[in-house]
């Protein structure tokens, strides 16, 4: 029987205190940082507030509001509708990147690097150089459709094709979803294919039936991320907008086929002061954020195959 022992006892304290001491200035900023803004904004969801003077109580006349402003429903349309465009294409190129980007060829280093830079320049410099881009007149995209023979529209400066533009232009930043698919391809065990290839599969049969159910917890994370990410867009859609609309006038242009969420929460807070309507705007996002990535979550047991599952079913 072992006896306690004083000096052990002393010595994990000492490890607890240290411990500690390491993961405090994380919790502090965290604390500080996220719940306590978190739980501030919450409170001002309730309140009439314009950061000048001092919050008042109005209990939920800001959701009620919320949810009889026309341009709230708007700017939750056009949210949905960059989502649809832009989250599918996204995933789907990133991991088509990644297939080609993960054969064993000469030089194929120098095209992973090639293909992953963009995503790491700056929000504001790539928007300003797509937004010359899509210049109907001087713009080389238009130059592009014209040499191929069709006449390019618009695009930021049309309703019509404005988002479009804004998805296409969201592509840039594939190259972080194609190093995300890269990783897992490289992770998928060589001795399931060659398996499959006893088997008599070919190619085709084993990409469908070991890459893509092998690569579907990877699929599930960058959708998770990337729908987090699309309702959180801003950067881009504020520097395009401001440029087709003018500083001066009405951000979400044209004709609001821009007014992205995020753009009109930011418009309520900081240019009509209204920060407790804009609060309550940031919760709702936050609960419709939750509720499709529970929805996502839910689904994924239908979807998602983890590497046992799979050899106990080849088995």
């Amino acid at each position: 029987m072992r006896f306690f022992n004083m000096r052990d006892w002393t010595l994990a304290r000492r490890e607890a205190a240290a411990g500690y001491m390491y993961v405090a200035p994380w919790v502090v900023g965290f604390l500080l940082l996220t719940v306590g803004p978190m739980l501030a904004s919450l409170y001002f969801s309730f309140t009439d507030y314009d950061i000048v003077s001092s919050p008042r109580w109005i209990g939920i006349q800001n959701y009620t509001q919320l949810f009889q402003d026309p341009l709230f429903w708007k700017s939750l349309q056009v949210t949905l509708y960059f989502a649809i465009l832009s989250l599918p294409s996204s995933l789907v190129t990133g991991f088509f990147l990644a297939v080609l980007l993960n054969q064993n060829v000469r030089g194929i280093r120098i095209w992973r690097t090639i293909y992953f830079l963009p995503s790491v320049l700056s929000g504001v410099a790539v928007t300003l150089v797509w937004i010359t881009m899509f210049n109907p007149q001087v713009g080389v995209v238009n130059q592009i459709l014209e040499i191929l023979g069709f006449k390019g529209p618009s695009w930021l400066s049309d309703p019509d094709w404005a988002l479009p533009a804004l998805a296409i232009m969201a592509l840039w930043g594939v190259g972080q979803n194609m190093i995300i698919y890269l990783a897992g391809l490289q992770s998928v065990p060589q001795d399931m294919y060659d398996a499959a290839k006893v088997d008599g599969a070919n190619a085709w049969q084993s990409f469908r039936s070991i890459t893509i159910p092998m690569m579907s917890p990877v699929l599930f994370y960058n959708l998770v991320l990337g729908l987090i990410g699309t309702f959180s867009y801003f950067t881009q859609v504020y520097i395009a907008s401001s440029s087709v609309s003018g500083a001066s006038r009405e951000l979400g242009g044209p004709a609001r086929s821009t007014l992205f969420y995020n753009l009109y929460l930011f418009q309520n807070a900081f240019r009509y002061g209204r920060m407790g309507y804009a609060s309550a705007m940031a919760w709702i996002l936050f609960i419709i954020v939750l509720i499709l990535t529970a929805l996502i979550f839910k689904s994924s047991s239908m979807w998602v195959y983890y590497e046992g599952e799979l050899r106990s079913k080849s088995e």
